[in-house]
């Protein structure tokens, strides 16, 4: 019973965590919710731990879409288009990824953790946003984008966000207030599917899932209030997270090395 209450505990810690990076960075909640549960919360199983972190993450990231659409910066018309390639991409990736070793996706999956901070620093660095108005010409870049993001997003059970919002700014050249907000149509959709191709195969922890989202909506309404405010410093915050999710990546490469 102690140790229950403890993981229900660090559940909950983690989803405010969690839920307070999707509304203010719109990704990283699963990067995180993955580690977290299977190092903080203790989770054993690899798979319990994606299968929950999608349910958690999917479910955070509608509480934080609802907070964002409110204040009128989600470009709908994008975000139907990645979603349209990227629930397919996310059937066919959690099917593959079920079929993996617990202990070989989460190398993969800390692999992945490092190669995306790399891109999301040169990215930073680049700094190209200019336009948050929807244009056709970017719609072959859109669907392509998504439906690779979709992809790994059911392969690796995440919601996706820290790809969706690169992916968004790369292929219409958004803000990325603007990525940030309509990214979580795109991760409430692939972490949706992810979730319940996972579910059907009975691997998802509900009450630890349960607290997780009741942590993240209290952390998605600090994180949405606080990025509207923190505009101006959006590059620093990334720059950041980029560096949260390399280290983060680094531990667990380690960690899972280590046996």
């Amino acid at each position: 019973m102690a140790l229950d209450l403890f993981q229900y505990s660090m559940g909950t810690l983690s989803g405010a965590l969690v839920g307070f990076t999707l509304a203010l960075l719109g990704g990283g909640g699963s990067i995180l919710a993955v580690p977290l549960l299977v190092h903080a919360v203790g989770l054993t199983d690899a798979h319990t731990a994606i299968a929950t972190s999608a349910v958690a993450v999917a479910s955070n990231a509608l509480i934080s879409l609802v907070m964002h659409a409110r204040r009128g910066t989600v470009i709908w018309r994008y975000a139907g288009l990645y979603c349209a390639t990227g629930i397919v991409g996310a059937l066919l990736g959690a099917s593959i990824g079920k079929m993996l070793d617990g202990k070989h996706l989460l190398l993969y999956f800390s692999g992945l953790m490092i190669a995306i901070a790399i891109l999301m620093l040169r990215r930073i660095s680049a700094g190209s946003e200019n336009s948050c108005v929807f244009e056709r010409r970017n719609t072959t870049k859109v669907l392509a984008i998504g439906g690779g993001c979709g992809v790994v997003s059911g392969f690796f059970g995440i919601g996706g966000g820290f790809l969706i919002v690169p992916g968004l700014v790369f292929s219409t050249g958004m803000p990325t207030i603007n990525a940030v907000s309509t990214s979580l149509v795109a991760i409430v959709a692939f972490g949706s599917t992810t979730a319940a191709t996972y579910s059907i195969s009975g691997l998802v922890d509900w009450p630890l899932a349960a607290v997780f989202i009741a942590g993240g909506a209290f952390g998605a309404v600090l994180g949405c209030n606080l990025v509207h405010h923190l505009r101006p410093y959006q590059s620093a915050l990334n720059s950041v997270f980029a560096g949260a999710i390399l280290t983060f990546g680094i531990a667990m490469a380690w960690s899972t090395l280590l046996g």
